[in-house]
């Protein structure tokens, strides 16, 4: 990864892969690291640790607008480094990490809350005890009862806490997959049979494919709201249309070299047409616009 400077408050990160690159990550997908750094640095703008107006995946960069301090944020994004290396080269260590981080940061606020709480409930107790001088024997009788009931309070409290908390973790990994949008769509596209040549296979199975990957918007470019899709296998890729149609209905789902894509409006295409759809992907009075940002992850279904 190499950071250029763009202009006086921008940085372009470069994800293409150096010749002197390890070999542990030398055959990764540029895409991959492209969108392990979008993920990483979207967090980090949400944790407060970047400040950054706009972050912007391509194909084989991310550019950083809107920085305060260019120099600071590069230094900041080779200490980073490490971490999204992590993120693809162990995906499961790095997403454990990531749980367990949060979920120190939530259960240490939870028990500080209710040790605050246990403390507040016991000094009312002790008040109380010292108010009733003319009961000194019954009061700290009562006093050490409170004690106790404060105690055991703040123990249940501190345990349905960490309950809560175990069962947040777990709505939070199948939201990972709740989170998906999916797409109904009419496989009828005129080059179906084209790209079924060129991947070997029947049209039902250029068809079973496409509804049984999860794709992930890497980047949004061309038209607005046009959604590059990843998720195809390397040696899928496919060629554009020697000469393009001069219009492309919108809806349009299309395959090119390693993306699937859709066209969120009419405009000229060199694309492979392998469907269409009628679900809208661009509405200037949404927010955002675009139904599809980059890290939305996608699935198809037959409409």
């Amino acid at each position: 990864m190499r950071i250029r400077p763009v202009g006086a408050h921008a940085l372009l990160l470069d994800c293409t892969t150096p010749a002197d690159t390890p070999e542990a990550v030398a055959d990764i997908p540029e895409a991959a690291f492209v969108e392990a750094w979008r993920a990483e640095l979207w967090r980090r703008r949400e944790r407060g640790d970047l400040i950054a107006v706009e972050i912007v995946p391509a194909a084989r960069t991310v550019l950083l607008d809107g920085l305060p301090d260019p120099t600071t944020t590069a230094e900041q994004l080779t200490r980073w480094t490490s971490a999204v290396t992590a993120a693809i080269t162990r995906p499961d260590q790095a997403h454990a990490e990531a749980h367990a981080e949060a979920g120190a940061k939530s259960h240490a606020k939870d028990h500080a809350h209710a040790h605050a709480h246990a403390k507040d409930h016991a000094h009312s107790k002790a008040e109380a005890q010292a108010g009733a001088d003319a009961h000194a024997g019954a009061g700290a009788g009562a006093g050490t009862g409170a004690d106790a009931d404060a105690d055991a309070q703040a123990q249940a409290q501190a345990q349905a806490q960490d309950r809560n908390a175990t069962a947040e973790d777990g709505a939070e990994d199948r939201a990972d997959d709740a989170a998906d949008v999916v797409v109904p769509v009419t496989f009828d596209g005129p080059d179906l049979p084209a790209v079924a040549e060129h991947w070997g296979v029947g049209v039902p199975a250029v068809r079973h494919r496409l509804t049984s990957t999860r794709f992930r918007v890497a980047f949004c470019g061309f038209a607005p709201g046009f959604p590059y899709l990843t998720g195809l296998p390397a040696e899928l890729a496919l060629p554009r249309l020697a000469t393009p149609r001069p219009r492309v209905p919108a809806g349009s789902v299309a395959l090119a070299g390693p993306y699937a894509g859709i066209y969120p409006g009419a405009s000229p295409g060199g694309w492979l047409l392998v469907g269409r759809t009628d679900l809208v992907l661009f509405d200037v009075a949404a927010d955002p616009p675009a139904r599809l940002g980059p890290g939305t992850t996608v699935r198809m279904v037959v409409a």
